[in-house]
């Protein structure tokens, strides 16, 4: 990977983990949770301590840490595997994050928060708004993505 590709991934990166927290916040407009993930990761970080050391922006930077490394692992593995044009590629890549975040990350990280919101969000009152909820903002992570790279005039890496 060129240090160009590289720099423009990175980019690409932080927009779409941008747009997709707006979207985790305004999304309660239309009736389903705010998913406020970076003070998720901060409440995980303090649980074990006896004082709250890490601030929000720890938590925050934690979150578009993620959303950068997703693009990354995008362009290096995925770009040139998964079939379709940028808006179909986004989809399906939404959905992917969205499978592994409902059943493997968000029941490991609200467990290390001190909850248990189970897999897929089984645990809580309200796992199908969650499940939507987060289907709607990996979605929109994964088309915004998708949409910057071809913009930015990323196509994947060869090899």
């Amino acid at each position: 990977m060129s240090s160009s590709v590289f720099f423009r991934t990175v980019v690409c990166g932080f927009i779409a983990t941008f747009v997709m927290a707006m979207v985790a916040f305004l999304q309660g407009s239309i009736g389903l949770p705010v998913i406020d993930v970076g003070h998720i990761l901060t409440e995980s970080f303090n649980h074990v301590h006896a004082s709250e050391p890490y601030h929000i922006i720890f938590g925050n930077l934690a979150f578009n840490i993620i959303g950068v490394g997703l693009a990354l692992i995008w362009v290096v593995y995925l770009q040139k595997r998964i079939p379709g044009n940028w808006l179909i590629q986004g989809i399906i890549f939404g959905v992917i994050i969205s499978i592994i975040g409902g059943l493997v990350v968000s029941p490991v990280v609200s467990q290390a928060a001190g909850e248990s919101f189970g897999i897929f969000y089984s645990e809580t009152w309200i796992p199908g708004k969650l499940i939507i909820a987060g289907l709607l903002m990996h979605i929109v992570y994964g088309t915004v993505l998708t949409q910057s790279l071809k913009i930015a005039g990323v196509d994947g890496v060869n090899g």
